[in-house]
Formats: structure tokens, sequence, C-alpha cells
């Protein structure tokens, strides 16, 4: 699998330019990867990373039932039940 960079790149020169103008004007904050006393890592896990992850896991079930016939919500329901059953 092919390893990819987490830094976002940006290929316009203006953008580069103006970012770099507010920064050495003090108008700019920190980029995420500078800001290493406001990251607070908690059991291993960055705060801000969790969040974002379970926002996406509660849109997820709703929107992935959404989709489904009523024949594969029904055979879905049928093994949940007959795993109960079987415990």
């Amino acid at each position: 699998m092919v390893k990819r960079s987490s830094k976002k790149k940006e290929h316009d020169f203006s953008v580069i330019a103006h970012r770099v103008v507010q920064k050495a004007t003090g108008q700019l904050e920190p980029l995420a990867e500078e800001k290493t006393e406001d990251t607070q890592i908690v059991d291993g896990k960055n705060p801000h990373a969790v969040e974002l992850g379970r926002l996406g896991g509660l849109k997820g079930g709703k929107a992935r039932a959404e989709k489904l016939t009523p024949e594969q919500r029904k055979e879905i329901a049928q093994k949940a039940a007959q795993a109960r059953w079987q415990k």
C-alpha cells in the first residue's frame, strides 16, 4: 500500500506567498503539525481525530440503512436474531 503524506500540498503560488506573509507578520496561527503544546493526547488518541471519527460514525449507520432494500434488512435482522439465540 502506498504511504501518503498527511500534509496537504498547496500548489498555487499566490496561496503560498499569502501564507508566508501572514506568518512573517504574526497574523497566521501555526499549522496543526507545529502546534505541539495545544494538542493533548489522551490515552494515546488525539481528541480532535476522535471527534472527527465519531461524526462520521454517527452518520454512517443511518446512511447505510437508508440504502438497504426491505429484503436486505430482513436478511440482516434474521441473521442477528439467529446469532442472539445461539448464545
